[in-house]
C-alpha cells in the first residue's frame, strides 16, 4: 500500500494477523481517520485553550472591552477551528492515499469547510469591532451596523465565488466573467441593497440623522427616538413603545423632522394659542385701571401708561368725552403686557430665547392669542406640565380683565336660553 509509514502502520500491522490485502486497506483507512478525528478534538481543545490564555493576559494590562467581544461573538472558536481544518487538510491526502476516488471529494469538502469558516470568522470579527465601537462615545451615533453589512455582504460574495470555484473546480476568473455578463440581473436583485448603502453613506457625512435622535415621519407613522440605522432600514422606537421601521433610502428621498436641534438648543418652544370673544373686548375705564393697579405684574406699566396717554392727550387736545378720542388702554392690550410680563417672570421659562404673547389674525371665533416661548426643561412630561400651568394662568386670569375665552355652546347653553325664553313668554 501506497503511503507513509505513519499511515500505513496500521495496515502492516492487519497484515500481520492475516487480513486480506483489501480488508486490511478499509481497516487502516477507518483506523486512521478515527485517529485524525481525535487528534483535530484535541488540537482544537488545546488551541481553544492556549488563546483563551494568551488573551487573559493581554486583558489584564489593557482597560480595553474588546478582548471581552472576542469572545462573545466567538472568534477564537472559528480561529481555532481554521487552524484544524488546515491541519486536516494537511493530513487528510496522506491518509486517503490509495483511495483516490475519495481523495478529491474530501479535499473538495474540506476547502468548503475552511471557506465557510474563514467566512464565519470575518463575521465574528466584523461584530466585535462593532459591539466595540458602539461603547465610544464618538462612534455611538453613527450608522456602524451599515458599514458592517456592507462589509459582510462583500465577504459573502467572495466566499460565494470561492465555493463555486471549489466545487465546479473552474477558475475564480471564470465566475467574475460570467458575472460582468449578468451584471444588470445583479443590479436588480441588491438594488434596494445598493441604494441603502449609498444612503447611509449620505445620512453618515450629511450628518441628518443619529442613533439616539428623535425623528417625525408621519408619511410611515414614525414619532419616536431612532434605535438603529442599518443598511436596509432604520428603526424608529415611538413613543407608544411600537417600533416603525423606514428603508433608509427614504430618508433622502421623503422629507422627515429631526428635533435634534431642539433636545441641543436651551429650551423646547411652547407656541398654543386661546381664542378671546372679540364682543368681550373694550376701553378701559379710569375705575378699571385703578382696579387693576392691584395686580403687581402690570402695576408699574399701568402707571407709566396712564401718565403717558395723558401727556399725550392734553398736549393734542383731545376731546375726552368719548373714549374712542385720542389713546386709551384696551382691556385686551393690557392682558397682553400682563402676560409677556408673566412669562419674563416665569422660572422655568428660558429668557435667552424669544419671549412673547401674541395676537394673531382674526378668525370668526374670535381673536387668537397666542404664547410663544421655551421651556428651559426640554423632557416631554415636564415640559407638558410647565405648559399646562401656563395656560391654567391664562385662562383664570382673564376674567380679572373683563375678557371672554370662546367655546362653542353645550347642551347646558341651550337649555339655559330656552329656560329664559320660557320665562319671558
Amino acid at each position: 500500500m501506497e503511503g507513509s509509514e505513519l499511515t500505513t502502520i496500521f495496515y502492516d500491522w492487519f497484515l500481520g494477523f492475516g487480513w486480506k490485502s483489501e480488508n486490511a486497506k478499509i481497516a487502516n483507512l477507518l483506523l486512521n481517520i478515527t485517529a485524525l478525528a481525535l487528534l483535530s478534538y484535541l488540537l482544537n481543545y488545546v488551541l481553544r485553550k492556549i488563546l483563551k490564555s494568551f488573551l487573559f493576559r493581554i486583558a489584564r494590562r489593557t482597560a480595553t472591552k474588546f478582548d471581552d467581544y472576542l469572545f462573545k461573538n466567538n472568534v477564537l472558536s472559528h480561529f481555532s477551528n481554521l487552524l484544524t481544518l488546515i491541519l486536516v487538510h494537511w493530513i487528510v491526502p496522506e491518509i486517503l492515499t490509495g483511495f483516490s476516488y475519495l481523495k478529491e471529494e474530501a479535499v473538495i469538502l474540506i476547502q468548503i469547510g475552511i471557506i465557510v469558516v474563514i467566512i464565519l470568522l470575518i463575521r465574528s470579527l466584523l461584530l466585535t469591532v462593532r459591539d466595540y465601537l458602539k461603547t465610544l462615545n464618538s462612534f455611538k451615533d453613527k450608522p456602524i451596523e451599515s458599514y458592517i453589512q456592507v462589509f459582510m455582504i462583500f465577504t459573502w460574495f467572495v466566499g460565494f465565488i470561492l465555493l463555486f470555484s471549489v466545487i465546479t473546480g473552474e477558475s475564480v476568473v471564470y465566475f467574475l466573467t460570467a458575472l460582468g455578463a449578468v451584471s444588470a440581473v445583479i443590479l436588480l436583485i441588491f438594488k434596494d441593497t445598493i441604494l441603502g448603502f449609498v444612503a447611509s453613506i449620505q445620512v453618515a457625512v450629511n450628518d441628518t440623522v443619529r442613533i439616539g435622535d428623535w425623528i417625525t415621519m408621519n408619511k410611515y407613522g414614525a414619532d419616536g427616538d431612532v434605535i438603529e440605522i442599518n443598511l436596509s432600514s432604520v428603526k424608529v422606537r415611538n413613543f407608544d413603545k411600537t417600533i416603525t421601521t423606514i428603508p433608509t433610502y427614504y430618508l433622502i428621498s421623503d422629507s422627515f423632522k429631526n428635533w435634534r436641534g431642539m433636545s441641543a438648543s436651551g429650551g423646547r418652544r411652547i407656541k398654543r394659542a386661546v381664542i378671546v370673544k372679540t364682543s368681550s373686548i373694550h376701553f378701559l375705564t379710569e375705575q378699571k385701571i385703578k382696579e387693576l393697579k392691584k395686580i403687581g405684574l402690570i402695576k408699574d406699566y399701568l402707571t407709566n401708561k396712564e401718565q403717558e396717554i395723558e401727556k399725550f392727550n392734553q398736549d393734542n387736545k383731545i376731546d375726552r368725552s368719548l373714549p374712542i378720542n385720542g389713546r386709551n388702554l384696551t382691556n385686551f392690550g393690557v392682558f397682553r403686557e400682563y402676560l409677556n410680563t408673566y412669562l419674563q417672570k416665569h422660572p422655568k421659562i428660558n429668557q435667552e430665547m424669544t419671549v412673547m404673547c401674541r395676537q394673531l389674525e382674526q378668525t370668526p371665533q374670535g381673536i387668537p392669542l397666542e404664547i410663544y416661548a421655551f421651556s428651559k426643561d426640554k423632557v416631554w412630561r415636564n415640559y407638558e406640565n410647565i405648559m399646562g400651568d401656563i395656560f391654567d394662568h391664562l385662562l383664570a386670569a382673564t376674567p380679572y380683565f373683563d375678557l371672554e375665552i370662546f367655546e362653542l355652546p353645550t347642551a347646558k347653553d341651550f337649555n339655559r336660553i330656552s329656560l329664559n325664553h320660557s320665562k319671558i313668554e
